[in-house]
């Protein structure tokens, strides 16, 4: 298991375990030659992360058992100590889009009792999901400091094992010829509003699943889709056995710990907001982990950035556009022709099809393009009966009993 230290890195190799004394001491004053010591991170002290303001604390270290194998380089340490702060405000950098916190920080100040706004580009966000991450980069730092991950390993003990998310997806594609279903459980969306008033994500999870999922999506982000935690809890604790994706905006290692202790069998990770060195050491303990993850793009550009990724198994094409929120499936077919599709067939990679997705010509459209996979939510969540109108959606029956037949 994994520690992570600020920003989600990894603590160093080697590093004696930590010394913990009742009274506070003078530091020595060491030669600037020492060799013994390392300065491992700096916090800024700005303010522009972000963050709310909080006094100064002490924290407990972490435990020895979620220190980092020592086999790991020190190259690799190192380049981990900047994962989560890669995309921290220049967009562009590293092929990201999507800004992790406001550059300029908050917009909101508090004068004594009074509180006012200070509006400009570096702290207002571009598009919707670059104010998601925003809200999100604000309530990981909260859920961290109420549940750090020391606290995490009793739970991922106790945590049922984790399902094989790509070999699902591969046993429904042989069964039915056909994309392999993800079946997204989703209340509500913060383009669409409430998809779903009479929404119970058990049923819904069990109708998917008895009329042909292969593997779940459950959102649980609470804010933006009405999603939560305690939905992927109940539907595992359910006995539903298709594996389930936490569809969650990952912006920090610490979400991946946490979505398997709640029982998460798969995560997303959107490379518009993750930097390579993020997705390449998020990938790293999703391995630890036995996570499954699905690698999120949206154009050209990144999905040649995560083809350069080692370890990727899934490629999620997400058909809306960033920036308009339009839909077009064509997107998919452009992401898949020529070097790129070759590159994908060589690697055994699974392409995921995302948005857009309502008729079986859509379906058909996208798997002659050469997806494998697809995830669909809207379109089915709307439905009365959300698990028969997946027959509707790929034109007949693929659930378990119709291929028993």
């Amino acid at each position: 298991m994994e520690a992570l230290a600020i920003g989600s890195a990894p603590s160093r190799p080697g590093l004696p375990p930590p010394t913990r004394y009742s009274t506070l001491r003078r530091t020595k004053t060491l030669p600037a030659s020492s060799p013994s010591r390392r300065i491992i991170a700096a916090v800024p002290m700005d303010g522009t992360s972000g963050r709310p303001s909080a006094p100064l604390r002490c924290t407990p270290a972490e435990t020895d058992a979620a220190a980092t194998s020592s086999d790991q380089t020190e190259a690799e340490t190192a380049a981990a100590a900047g994962a989560t702060e890669e995309g921290n405000g220049v967009p562009g950098l590293d092929g990201i889009k999507i800004r992790r916190r406001p550059v300029t920080g908050p917009s909101v100040h508090h004068v004594g009792p009074f509180q006012f706004r200070l509006e400009n580009e570096g702290n207002t966000p571009r598009n919707i999901l670059e104010k998601i991450v925003w809200d999100k980069d604000v309530e990981v730092w909260q859920m961290k400091e109420k549940m750090p991950l020391y606290r995490l390993l009793g739970p991922l003990g106790n945590a049922p094992p984790a399902r094989d998310f790509v070999a699902a997806l591969k046993a429904s594609y042989d069964r039915t010829a056909l994309p392999a279903l993800i079946a997204e459980v989703k209340k509500a969306s913060p383009s669409r509003g409430v998809l779903r008033e009479n929404f119970d994500p058990v049923e819904i999870a069990q109708a998917y699943e008895k009329n042909g999922a292969a593997c779940l999506s459950v959102l649980t982000d609470r804010k933006y889709f009405q999603g939560s935690f305690e939905n992927l809890e109940a539907i595992r604790n359910a006995g539903v056995k298709c594996p389930l994706l936490c569809k969650e905006f990952i912006i920090d290692a610490w979400q991946l710990y946490y979505a398997r202790s709640k029982g998460a069998d798969a995560v997303l990770l959107i490379a518009a907001v993750l930097p390579d060195r993020d997705i390449n050491y998020m990938l790293k303990i999703c391995k630890k982990l036995g996570l499954a993850a699905l690698v999120e793009v949206h154009d050209e550009r990144e999905m040649d950035r995560v083809l350069g990724i080692d370890g990727i198994q899934l490629i999620g094409i997400n058909n809306r556009n960033l920036e308009t929120f339009e839909v077009d499936i064509s997107n998919t077919k452009k992401l898949l022709e020529g070097e790129r599709g070759q590159l994908i067939a060589q690697k055994d990679i699974i392409v995921v099809g995302e948005s857009g997705l309502f008729t079986p010509d859509h379906i058909s459209f996208v798997q002659n393009a050469g997806v494998k996979a697809v995830l669909v939510g809207e379109s089915l969540i709307k439905q009365e009966d959300p698990g028969k109108a997946i027959a509707g959606l790929f034109g007949k029956d693929i659930s378990p009993a119709s291929s028993a037949v």
